[in-house]
């Protein structure tokens, strides 16, 4: 029985290893320096903490987005533009969302948004209306103002952009 559970601890233990050097290996191949052996193995100790800790419990719970109404969307969308580097997005596509409660001042949103490209006018056609190029999703950071809520343009950040086929 003892000789089971040696073994067993002895696999763990070379797994341990393996993925150790595997993730050292790949951070020096993508990066093409020598990896912060530390800094990798606090970032993971950190990760697993915190995946652990049971008062974070309610964060790992997967909550539907609630739909937010904003009342700078132009601003965002002007952002948004500036951001992901698109010929234009449509402020009337933005959605915003978010998990957290509106309530408790600032939180934090999911911004999403139909960008355009500009037109590939090799034939000389004029084109009159266009359709959406790229998906943009940001995130950014909400609070309730006098005039309602609004997304500080300043936390816009760009999460991805998406083309659309």
């Amino acid at each position: 029985m003892a000789n089971k559970i040696v073994r067993i601890v002895l696999i763990i233990i070379l797994f341990v290893v393996f993925f150790e050097l595997g993730l050292f290996g790949s951070y020096t191949i993508v990066t093409a320096e020598a990896p912060d052996v530390q800094g990798l193995i606090d970032m993971q100790i950190s990760k697993v903490s915190s995946f652990l800790n049971p008062e974070k419990v309610n964060q790992v719970l997967i909550k539907d987005p609630t739909p937010v109404s904003i009342s700078n969307k132009k601003d965002i969308a002007l952002q948004m533009e500036a951001l992901s580097k698109v010929d234009g997005v449509n402020y009337d596509s933005i959605n915003v969302t978010t998990t957290e409660d509106p309530d408790d001042g600032k939180f934090n949103v999911t911004i999403e948004g139909l960008g355009y490209a500009s037109p590939n006018s090799t034939s000389g056609q004029i084109v009159i209306t266009q359709t959406p190029s790229y998906k943009i999703i940001a995130k950014g950071i909400a609070s309730n103002k006098g005039t309602g809520l609004m997304v500080d343009k300043d936390t816009v950040t760009i999460n991805s952009v998406l083309k659309l086929y």
